[in-house]
């Protein structure tokens, strides 16, 4: 992609979302645009749902996801353990401490990834350096990693490893549904995981 399509695809979500942001909050941008462009370009931030699938399945403690959709999209399927930040609230003081620390490993999540990537891009202009996005989104996640497809007989080994190892992750973190688009995620209710009490603190608005 060319680096002045790229730039553009960066900064004019952030711009939108920067408009509807306090003065005193923007102050605290540390990047500049090309710096934010190079590190985006970079697609550094991006983490595999194979990689995902494998903390969810270990039940790795330092793994933190975060929706940031609707709280109605939230409701009707989440994954396991994870909590409810909708874009437009990502800025609120109340969640300064969940996306600023070292702790645990903060994965931002929607149903494709451009929602997800905004909310990264805010949260590093923040200097907040502990978050990252689920490469693909629910799109991904549920068309490969829930709905694994077996390869063809001429396929690689590592494509069958690939596949067995996808085919037990859905087992194991249930299985089935149907994302659309980005914006328009469903899936049937019976999917919907168990989510952790932090999970219950939903705070009101969207993006």
């Amino acid at each position: 992609m060319k680096p002045l399509k790229l730039l553009a695809l960066i900064i004019i979500p952030l711009g939108i979302i920067l408009a509807a942001v306090p003065a005193d909050k923007t102050k605290r941008f540390r990047l500049s645009a090309d710096e934010l462009l190079q590190e985006a370009g970079a697609g550094a931030q991006f983490i595999s749902p194979d990689v995902i699938a494998d903390m969810l399945v270990q039940k790795d403690p330092s793994l933190q996801l975060i929706d940031v959709r609707t709280p109605e999209e939230f409701e009707a399927f989440s994954l396991p353990g994870a909590i409810n930040i909708p874009l437009s609230n990502l800025l609120s003081d109340e969640f300064t401490d969940i996306l600023n620390q070292d702790a645990r490993t903060n994965v931002f999540y929607s149903n494709g990834s451009v929602t997800a990537n905004e909310a990264w891009m805010l949260t590093r202009q923040m200097g907040y350096k502990n978050n990252f996005v689920l490469e693909g989104g629910l799109n991904y996640w549920f068309g490969n990693i829930l709905s694994a497809q077996a390869p063809s007989q001429t396929s690689p080994n590592e494509e069958f490893a690939k596949y067995d190892f996808r085919k037990s992750a859905s087992a194991a973190l249930g299985g089935g549904g149907v994302v659309a688009a980005e914006g328009a995620a469903t899936a049937p209710k019976a999917a919907k995981p168990a989510v952790a009490s932090k999970a219950k603190k939903k705070p009101a608005g969207g993006c």
